[in-house]
């Protein structure tokens, strides 16, 4: 497991921006990066500066998700045949906890993890504990009964904080969700761009 789960929100002031696009980012109120040098001008970044942080940024935005499994991600994408940064987010929006989130279950990434992990998602009525599970189209996404009276899914479930994408099907009364296609790029509601062509570059030095 990567430190993310301690440090949440670094990724977002070392990136100047909120990559989860939430209220409480303290980039909202400290732009700066942090650390005691946070405050000095910004470097102007090398070619290989410019795809290292489009990586991490990538990599962090779906929380804590080692390199080794994130290499794999992009070698499994060299593999399929298209083009290979949109495959890369295809295979990313497909894993389990992914889907979760985007069905708005609950406000995080992290808490998706979790939620995973802990045992509180079916999927075609089977319950996976593996957070990194690749759904296929048509799979159903659904909580436990004993998740679905959580005050954090209820919560994230009326929360008008993001919307539903519309390659995922979800009915908020059931707490089930339907993953329809493998979304392209453009279809995914990243609320910061994300660049994987520079991740792609990045790998393929």
């Amino acid at each position: 497991m990567s430190k993310r789960s301690t440090s949440k929100y670094k990724l977002d002031r070392r990136m100047g921006e909120s990559v989860w696009g939430r209220p409480k980012s303290p980039v909202n109120k400290r732009s700066y990066g942090p650390g005691q040098h946070g405050q000095r001008r910004a470097k102007k970044l090398s070619d290989y500066g410019t795809q290292l942080q489009a990586k991490q940024k990538l990599k962090g935005y779906y929380g804590n998700i080692t390199e080794k499994q994130f290499r794999r991600y992009y070698q499994e994408a060299v593999r399929k045949p298209g083009d290979t940064g949109e495959n890369m987010i295809g295979l990313l929006e497909r894993r389990l906890d992914a889907v979760v989130y985007r069905a708005k279950f609950v406000p995080t990434p992290f808490a998706a993890r979790q939620l995973v992990s802990h045992g509180h998602v079916k999927v075609n009525g089977r319950r996976v504990t593996v957070a990194s599970f690749l759904v296929k189209e048509g799979d159903l996404v659904e909580l436990t009964a004993k998740a679905r009276d959580m005050a954090l899914v209820i919560e994230a479930a009326k929360s008008a904080e993001r919307d539903t994408p519309d390659y995922i099907d979800a009915d908020h009364g059931k707490m089930a969700a339907k993953f329809l296609r493998t979304p392209k790029l453009g279809d995914v509601p990243y609320a910061a761009q994300m660049q994987p062509s520079l991740v792609v570059e990045f790998y393929s030095r």
